[in-house]
């Protein structure tokens, strides 16, 4: 009979939460976002997981969590379906990437696994930028070392707030063409968040490059990777499944 072992894997974030199927050779079957404030309501996780649970899935499963709500939520419903949930701050990570930062326990379970990620997909130094709820700016170097990053506002979060913070100010969607300046409301919003935002990411991608004195191949993941693609300064390369690499590098080497 042949193999038909399937593997879970996740990523739950502070806005959504992904979710993949894969194959026995690890390439995705299905994929699925979740929005992740629904993930916290216990009753929820059997409505969103119940396609996903089939005879074939392996035991264990993997969970990249930046929410530790969401996470207990979902790992008890796993277990009580017999399954044996993990996440990756759980296992000896040091055996696949070098951490050098000050405190492991305070690096985002993502940041690490878009770490891996690139590392293990591209063995070059990267700058990993993550359009999430925050941007993230994680620098990775050969021979395989995480050294640390930078986090900035996330642009939806930012729109959001000063929405909600200002009596006048409207939510817009941010757009990839602007003028300088605007001549109404929605263009000097996304003229501020658009220039804003490319000045920001530049002049970090900048002091990174030149405080290590390194090249990094710069990898954009995330909700506004191909709206500033190009106008980040140095060439990138868009990758939004490089957080499901790292799990699956994950998986592979501390869990089979």
């Amino acid at each position: 009979m042949k193999n038909k072992t399937k593997y879970l894997l996740g990523d739950i974030g502070n806005t959504y939460t992904k979710v993949v199927l894969l194959d026995k050779k690890f390439n995705i079957i299905k994929s699925q976002n979740f929005d992740s404030k629904m993930l916290y309501k216990k009753n929820k996780i059997s409505f969103f997981f119940k396609k996903l649970i089939t005879s074939s899935l392996n035991r264990k499963i993997l969970f990249s969590s930046v929410v530790p709500i969401i996470y207990n939520n979902i790992r008890m419903y796993l277990k009580k379906k017999g399954f044996k949930p993990y996440e990756i701050k759980d296992l000896d990570i040091n055996k696949i990437i070098e951490i050098k930062i000050d405190n492991f326990k305070q690096a985002g379970s993502d940041r690490i696994v878009n770490a891996i990620g690139s590392y293990s997909t591209y063995k070059s130094n990267c700058l990993v930028i993550d359009f999430g709820t925050a941007t993230t700016f994680d620098v990775v170097k050969k021979p395989g070392i995480y050294d640390g990053g930078v986090i900035a506002p996330g642009i939806n979060l930012s729109i959001i707030n000063l929405s909600r913070s200002t009596a006048l100010l409207p939510k817009f969607n941010l757009k990839s063409g602007a003028k300088a300046y605007g001549k109404n409301t929605k263009d000097a919003l996304n003229a501020g968040f658009l220039w804003g935002y490319k000045g920001l990411i530049n002049n970090i991608v900048k002091k990174i490059i030149s405080t290590s004195n390194l090249n990094y191949k710069v990898i954009l993941t995330g909700g506004y990777s191909s709206l500033f693609k190009k106008h980040i300064s140095k060439k990138s390369t868009i990758d939004n499944n490089v957080t499901i690499k790292g799990i699956i590098k994950v998986y592979k080497d501390l869990l089979l």
